[in-house]
């Protein structure tokens, strides 16, 4: 069988920066420290993304109040458009791949020069029709989130995509869940089956749950991309915080998605390495139930099943029952025909 790739890991910064470049560039090494294989920003023009009157999400209202608009918020938390460039730059030198999400036309032409792996397409841009056409006319590697979105959306989304110059074997799609945190019982992971029916050239699942056990158990399921959001500092003040993973969570989650990978295997039912040894301990063998002379007729008063497996298997027991022994057996030694 084809080895399964590895899954990509996407530690999401977002905006968790708050605005603080020196944070940002804070937030690379703690990725890469933590063997994430992206690093992954927000880029944004505020006000060509919010309107004056836009509101807050309950989430947002909840993290940072009630007193500023969405637009005033956020305002505050993202760099300048050419901030971007040093970061990819940092990113190079560090070892970690760069991503941002663009969330305006005029973001994407800031990322478009710095060579990205991928486009990271968000949830809320699903139905933002010339923003898709403007990502699909770059003909590059995408993600798309499908947050908020239905089946027919996301594949009227893979359309616009298709039809402007990215094929839908080009594009990732990640499950996702839009609210800061996740009910569990909102989760969901099964809807990558059905994102898988869309036939894109994978699927994966972007977390926003509280902990890392429904990564984890995505990646078991079949998630062949996580993203997960992070932070420095979870009380520091800001939308995302507290419903992100800290270092050390991050550096948990990506160990364990690896070990979980491993578990996988390749499906093909074998005995494993480092199992094999146990075969002779924890297999039995036909051994003598007690001494049997030489001539004598092997029954079963006279032979029986026990460890060690090094012997005659015991599904030859039919061919042993009826043949003469030719010497002599002292109990509990192996049967020899």
């Amino acid at each position: 069988m084809t080895a399964r790739k590895p899954v990509i890991i996407i530690a999401e910064a977002g905006v968790n920066h708050n605005g603080d470049y020196d944070r940002a560039v804070a937030m690379i090494h703690a990725a890469k420290e933590a063997g994430a294989d992206y690093v992954k920003f927000q880029t944004a023009v505020p006000e060509l993304v919010i309107s004056a009157i836009a509101p807050k999400a309950e989430y947002q209202k909840e993290t940072t109040g009630e007193g500023e608009s969405q637009l005033d918020m956020c305002r505050k938390i993202h760099l300048k458009l050419d901030a971007y460039r040093s970061l990819k730059e940092i990113c190079d030198s560090v070892g970690i791949g760069f991503m941002s999400t663009p969330f305006d036309l005029v973001s994407i032409d800031c990322l478009a020069p710095l060579g990205m792996d991928y486009w990271k397409i968000p949830s809320g841009e699903i139905t933002n029709l010339p923003y898709l056409r403007k990502i699909g006319a770059l003909g590059g590697e995408v993600i798309l989130s499908t947050g908020m979105s239905d089946l027919d959306e996301t594949e009227q989304a893979l359309r616009v995509l298709e039809e402007a110059g990215t094929p839908r074997s080009r594009v990732i799609l990640l499950h996702c869940n839009t609210q800061y945190p996740t009910p569990f019982c909102d989760v969901n992971l099964r809807a990558m089956n059905d994102l898988r029916t869309l036939r894109p050239k994978a699927v994966g699942y972007s977390d926003h749950t509280v902990g890392i056990e429904v990564p984890v158990a995505a990646v078991a399921m079949g998630a062949e991309v996580i993203e997960k959001h992070f932070t420095l500092d979870k009380s520091l003040p800001g939308p995302d915080h507290k419903a992100s993973l800290d270092p050390a969570e991050l550096a948990a989650m990506v160990r364990a998605v690896r070990n979980i990978e491993m578990a996988l295997g390749s499906e093909g039912k074998h005995v494993s390495p480092s199992e094999r040894p146990n075969i002779t301990v924890a297999r039995k063998s036909i051994v003598a139930a007690r001494d049997i002379r030489t001539g004598e007729i092997f029954s079963e008063e006279n032979i029986t099943v026990k460890r060690p497996g090094n012997g005659l298997s015991p599904m030859l027991w039919d061919s042993v029952i009826g043949k003469t022994a030719m010497r002599d057996f002292c109990a509990d030694s192996l049967i020899e025909l």
